[in-house]
């Protein structure tokens, strides 16, 4: 049985953190990834200009890299402008940092998957909708959207699987998420290993199950498409 000193709630309240700043990081990955597929299918070229130079941004910049400059940067940039309005110093959150770090990288992972769901949707059927009589704004909700989240559902659950891991980053901005504090534990009992590997089964257990509902959800929005 691992010897944990009692460090166990530590590391499970940092698995909560770990879990909090993943669904937020996701949620705000969702609303950008939403945003640059529909800037990227624009009919104006300086919007598709926009969102092609944060895509290749974003994916040719190291993760790890892209938090520090963001944290830091972040940091001295709002105390630069709070200087020039009278401000006090602001201590930039690390969890703030994080989430929106993390949330604006995969966003642009999400931006592709998205524009690729939108482009497999078959003409024919939005053709159909606006034959039928529904508005372009039922033909999105009623017909594209429902499509383009089966089409997108694949590269969506690898890119959240990958989103999961990713939070350990934040770890290196001083968020007591449960790497950082295994990290501590560990240099404390002179045991990193053993708080290394927990950490490490607590993510297989986070992706693990994640897996299984989204696996689920693929199914689910698959019925009568795979039958046919």
């Amino acid at each position: 049985m691992l010897d944990l000193h009692g460090y166990l709630p530590l590391i499970l309240k940092g698995t909560l953190l770990t879990v909090e700043v993943a669904l937020l990081s996701l949620l705000m990955a969702i609303i950008l990834g939403l945003l640059g597929a529909a800037a990227k299918l624009s009919g104006s070229r300086g919007v598709r200009l926009l969102a092609q130079v944060y895509t290749t941004l974003i994916r040719g910049v190291p993760d790890l890299v892209l938090m520090t400059l963001i944290y830091f940067g972040g940091q001295i940039l709002v105390n630069n402008i709070g200087d020039r309005l009278g401000w006090d110093y602001v201590d930039v959150s690390p969890f703030a940092a994080g989430v929106l770090t993390i949330g604006f990288i995969f966003g642009a992972y999400l931006t592709e998957t998205f524009r690729g769901g939108i482009m497999a949707v078959s003409r024919g059927e939005i053709e159909a909708g606006h034959a039928y009589g529904m508005t372009p704004r039922q033909v999105f909700f009623r017909i594209t959207l429902p499509a383009m989240v089966r089409h997108a559902l694949p590269g969506f659950s690898n890119n959240w699987l990958v989103l999961a891991k990713t939070t350990a980053l934040v770890s290196v901005i001083g968020l007591h998420d449960m790497v950082y504090n295994a990290g501590q534990a560990g240099g404390a009992t002179r045991q990193p290993f053993t708080f290394y590997l927990l950490v490490a089964l607590l993510f297989l257990v986070l992706t693990g199950v994640s897996d299984i509902c989204l696996r689920w959800v693929e199914r689910r929005y698959s019925v009568g498409v795979r039958k046919a």
